[in-house]
């Protein structure tokens, strides 16, 4: 499984040292537009690409020594400058919020708890999303139904509600019966119940396929992750299927990808020294896990969209950049984790 490998370097070296090729990349949003013109102000405000692509320009892929290992004696100090916090985002509004795609420039940084306690909670255990800074600021909760026929988790804006009823219910994810393919929709209705004008049904948010290989799940796993795309105003493309043959899914396997986006995990470098194949992840993941992984556009792989990994038994960091929401990622994180991908 990919280890996580940490960066001391990374986290001191000052943003005015980086080289300067980050600023002749293209603009990374210009990756996920795909309605309308661009934005005017593109010039005139050039928002600096998040931390984390800048610095894996410059950070070399052979992976230092996993620094969890080692030091044991300022352990505690040593944990608080390897997972360097959220930077300060202000959840005014919940709702708007977890479904708004993250300020361009910033990485939103997350951490996922897994909650085993109770009587079903191991085979049905809660995840809950927070900020990953001081405040602990709550975001998300995502839990699997039970009575399903394939894997449907629902996702709610309150940790202790997570009822389909309730109006608290902001989006779900559902697998196929092979537990392979995933699709993660907001909380509008169901298209049998559409109103006229079709504004009140559900929009699907984004899908994720696991690529089985030849050993099964052993070995790195190959994720792709379709998303909607963005429009002139940076807004996502809202994508609401008619029917099941109109989805994310059908539309990326018909190969029919107007406004929709194609990204994929980034493929760990297998390294001899550690035998395990490695990601870096800039010391926001210090457990080596199957799950860990960075999603990324093919045209740009430095900018990590999306990253996932573990830094306990039940505990994840989950960092995010634009143009995912914090439901997109969320529901894309969850998949990571269904029974039948599961190979701990």
């Amino acid at each position: 499984p990919p280890a996580a490998t940490s960066s001391d370097e990374e986290d001191d070296s000052d943003a005015s040292t980086k080289p300067i090729r980050s600023e002749k990349k293209k603009n990374p949003a210009s990756l996920f537009q795909t309605g309308g013109d661009p934005p005017k102000e593109k010039k005139t405000k050039k928002k600096a690409p998040p931390k984390a692509a800048e610095s894996d320009e410059d950070t070399p892929e052979t992976p230092q020594k996993n620094s969890n290992k080692k030091g044991k004696g300022k352990k505690s100090k040593k944990a608080k400058e390897e997972r360097p916090p959220s930077p300060v985002i202000e959840v005014d509004n919940l709702e708007e919020f977890v479904l708004r795609p993250a300020p361009q420039g910033v990485t939103v940084k997350c951490r996922v708890t897994r909650d085993k306690k109770g009587m079903d909670r191991g085979l049905y255990p809660t995840y809950y999303l927070h900020l990953d800074n001081d405040k602990k600021v709550f975001l998300l909760a995502g839990r699997k139904r039970k009575k399903s026929k394939t894997s449907n988790y629902l996702i709610s804006i309150d940790p202790t509600d997570l009822s389909r009823g309730g109006e608290n219910f902001i989006g779900k994810l559902r697998s196929n019966l092979m537990g392979t393919k995933f699709t993660v929709f907001d909380n509008g209705a169901n298209p049998d119940r559409a109103n006229a004008n079709w504004s009140n049904v559900r929009q699907e948010l984004s899908a994720v396929v696991y690529e089985t290989n030849v050993l099964g799940f052993k070995g790195p796993r190959k994720m792709t992750v379709i998303i909607p795309g963005m429009n002139a105003d940076n807004e996502r493309v809202p994508i609401r299927p008619r029917n099941d043959n109109d989805g994310l899914l059908m539309r990326w396997q018909n190969k029919n990808m107007d406004n929709v986006i194609e990204l994929h995990n980034k493929a760990p470098v297998w390294n001899d020294e550690t035998q395990s194949y490695v990601l870096n992840f800039h010391g926001r993941v210090t457990h080596a896990s199957v799950k860990n992984f960075q999603i990324v556009h093919g045209s740009d792989p430095d900018y990590i969209v999306m990253q996932f990994g573990r830094v306990a038994d039940d505990a994840f960091t989950m960092d995010y950049n634009y143009p995912l929401c914090a439901v997109q990622a969320f529901a894309i994180a969850l998949s990571s984790f269904d029974g039948k991908l599961a190979c701990e």
